[in-house]
């Protein structure tokens, strides 16, 4: 039986949310919306859940119920999504298996979801399967960029996409399933060169690609699962959404 991971992505302040509080630990429907995420990684019966944390982390990790299978590792310096993933490298070194990467602001995913990526994921022996969505207006997310033969090539963040990759409506939500060993070789190859001049997550696929390792996607029918928490607005439509769903 192979191994299954979560990373939790816990690390950012959430600016627009204008509080001193970790945007993780803001409550949607009465509860901590890092807790709705950790309890969908627990359903998914991980071996391990690492949380990265970073501003304000021990509050985070004062939030967090304590479990057997749950540790905390610290990012230090925020320098994007690529390099939150990598500090939880020594967690992993000997781990073989596979790794979901969710975020600690997304608290509306479901099981169901995660479970039909993994077992796409596994089917397919991807080296990544990606979360992806269509819109009807896909506003600034990043891009699926799909080769010939249908499978994701690469994923162009908005700053750094050309006016026909703009043009392209499939996006990123940001969720992912990773054979680990493929995650942690593809990680130690990415760069910063980029308007943000930030370590992406996302520079991993098109590494994949190179390396001739299969990258595909998983399309989620819903796309308000996947919706991130960026300002106190966005929360209550989310919780509106949580209601009506009940």
């Amino acid at each position: 039986m192979r191994k299954l991971a979560t990373i939790v992505l816990a690390a950012g302040k959430g600016t627009r949310m204008k509080s001193d509080k970790p945007k993780v630990i803001f409550e949607l429907a009465g509860k901590p919306m890092i807790n709705r995420v950790v309890e969908t990684a627990q359903q998914l019966k991980s071996d391990i859940i690492t949380i990265v944390v970073g501003y304000k982390k021990e509050q985070v990790i004062q939030t967090v119920p304590i479990a057997k299978n749950i540790e905390f590792v610290e990012q230090k310096e925020q320098t994007g999504t690529g390099h939150a993933v990598l500090v939880t490298q020594n967690t992993f070194k000997d781990f073989q298996g596979d790794v979901f990467i969710l975020c600690g602001d997304v608290p509306l995913l479901r099981l169901k979801t995660l479970q039909k990526m993994l077992e796409k994921h596994r089917q397919n022996k991807a080296a990544c399967t990606v979360l992806t969505a269509k819109m009807t207006d896909p506003k600034q997310y990043g891009r699926i960029v799909r080769n010939q033969g249908g499978n994701v090539q690469k994923i162009v963040e908005f700053k750094d996409a050309s006016p026909a990759e703009k043009q392209i409506n499939e996006i990123n939500t940001g969720i992912y399933c990773f054979d680990a060993t493929n995650l942690f070789a593809a990680l130690d190859e990415i760069g910063n060169n980029n308007k943000q001049n930030e370590y992406y997550l996302t520079d991993t696929l098109e590494i994949l690609n190179k390396k001739g390792k299969k990258v595909i996607s998983c399309i989620l029918e819903d796309v308000v699962e996947a919706s991130g928490v960026n300002s106190k607005e966005q929360l209550a439509d989310l919780e509106k959404s949580f209601y009506e769903r009940r």
